[in-house]
């Protein structure tokens, strides 16, 4: 699948910076890859974070994503680090 704008909401504003959420059935390795985001560029600033809900139609995975770099229309995240990936009881 693509980026869909529908699927990206500000939960946070504050000083210059955003926390997003986006929920998507792709993979979160398709989420975090360089050029995913592109069409929110002009939304997204580095530093601001984005709670990802992904492989929601799959095997679903929670995590945290950094904006590392936006520069000349492309926009880079950092890796996926999970939330609540692990559940021992």
């Amino acid at each position: 699948m693509a980026f869909l704008p529908k699927d990206l909401s500000v939960l946070a504003y504050a000083n210059g910076f955003t926390l997003w959420h986006y929920t998507t059935p792709d993979l979160h390795t398709q989420v975090r890859a360089t050029g995913y985001f592109n069409a929110a560029g002009h939304m997204l600033r580095v530093g601001d974070m984005l709670l990802a809900n992904t492989d929601t139609d799959g095997a679903p995975a929670a995590g945290l994503l950094v904006v590392a770099s936006n520069a000349a229309g492309i926009v880079d995240l950092s890796d996926l680090t999970p939330v609540g990936a692990t559940d021992t009881d």
